[in-house]
């Protein structure tokens, strides 16, 4: 068998996982164990195109779930695991620590937690999962492959905020963005259907899922994103905000009007705000356009909020890349909602001439096999894609760089 990467992004109760040929793409086993720590935590993973398997695994943690996938999902395909020459780690946040994919020491890990605060309920998971992997896989390289990396080239202009520079320098407090490694590969992607090398392609890339980001790649480089400090600014997200007038916060805390705490704000900001708060239905945009197909007034208000934003966000950056080659769509939301697609276009037609082939947009749904495409009609000023991202793949290809 050939080489094969461990791919490995944990969340603070789960770990998804799949093991991959970085050269073609194919996947060998994907899966996910969910509900870590608790009675009901299971594990569930499926070997190529076989039917998907499922195993109780009540109370484990993220080092026992890994240990249940070598002793005995892998137990059985012994090439398999002999196969695997790397493991990848996605990791949310680095700061301003890295750049590019980095072999996973104990001063890696050590800046991963450094930089905790602006992603508190991502990277202490990621830590977990580096332990675990490293020690259920520790003859092997571990590669962390940063969020934040792509979104490094940004200039100043756009990742420095307008406050007194201590707060930059002394508290690494600027535009961080998120979703890099999405956009990389729709960048790629995008000029590879162009016919075009990256580095002469200019794109607008919207990965759009439970968080949502756009960016502005020049020449292959990201000159702009819309995810700040944080994963809480910009789009209309799932539960989150996006971008919000900062007084919001002093007024919801002020003792004269609401008197919240701080973490009470922090936790309406990021857990019940956004698609979920204005259409009180949900934060998943399914019953959200079933209720916009039906009528229902805040779920028209969550929808049309979502695409309106996504369009000004589209808009604006213009300005960073100047010539604009295509718009990509991407994520849970932008591979699957086509009425978001469609209501973000509508918007940007009059002014930038913008012009969505219905019939192909409406059959463009990653939840039925679409491979990504045109989904624009030919008077259109430029093509709008929708391309189904593939994090995974570019996390394996950037691990193999560290295989000796």
């Amino acid at each position: 068998m050939n080489q094969s990467v461990l791919v490995i992004n944990c969340g603070s109760s789960s770990v998804k996982f799949a093991i991959m040929n970085p050269e073609d793409g194919k996947v060998h086993l994907s899966g996910i164990a969910e509900a870590m720590n608790l009675p009901e935590a299971f594990i569930s993973w499926r070997f190529g195109d076989e039917d998907k398997q499922k195993a109780n695994i009540s109370g484990y943690n993220h080092e026992q779930a890994l240990a249940y996938l070598v002793d005995n999902i892998l137990s059985s395909h012994k090439d398999l695991l002999d196969s695997i020459v790397a493991c990848g780690h996605r990791i949310v946040h680095g700061g301003e620590y890295y750049s590019a994919p980095t072999q996973i020491d104990d001063e890696v890990l050590a800046n991963i937690e450094k930089v905790i605060p602006f992603a508190p309920l991502h990277n202490p998971a990621h830590i977990l999962g580096i332990k675990a992997a490293r020690t259920s896989f520790p003859s092997i390289p571990h590669v962390a492959v940063f969020d934040t990396a792509f979104h490094q080239t940004m200039p100043p202009v756009a990742y420095r905020f307008a406050i007194p520079e201590e707060y930059y320098t002394k508290g690494g407090i600027r535009r961080y963005g998120a979703h890099g490694t999405s956009h990389m590969y729709l960048a790629q992607e995008a000029a590879r259907l162009l016919g075009k090398k990256v580095e002469d392609t200019n794109v607008i890339t919207c990965h759009l899922g439970g968080g949502a980001s756009v960016c502005a790649v020049k020449g292959g480089k990201c000159m702009d994103t819309s995810m700040g400090l944080t994963p809480l600014d910009g789009l209309v997200m799932g539960t989150r905000t996006g971008a919000i007038d900062p007084s919001v916060v002093f007024f919801l805390c002020d003792p004269k009007n609401n008197g919240l705490s701080v973490e009470e704000v922090k936790d309406i900001f990021n857990k019940k705000s956004g698609l979920l708060g204005l259409s009180g239905v949900s934060s998943d945009m399914r019953p959200i356009c079933e209720g916009y197909e039906n009528g229902d007034a805040n779920c028209t208000l969550a929808l049309e909020s979502f695409s309106y934003r996504l369009a000004k966000f589209i808009a604006s950056y213009f300005v960073p890349v100047g010539r604009v080659d295509a718009i990509v769509f991407s994520g849970g939301i932008g591979e699957n909602c086509w009425e978001a697609r469609l209501l973000t276009c509508k918007y940007l037609k009059e002014s930038f001439g913008i012009e969505i082939d219905e019939d192909l947009n409406l059959k463009a749904l990653g939840r039925l096999g679409f491979e990504g495409g045109v989904i624009s009609s030919p008077e259109s000023r430029f093509p709008v894609y929708m391309i189904p991202t593939n994090e995974e793949l570019v996390i394996a290809q950037s691990s193999m760089k560290f295989v000796k």
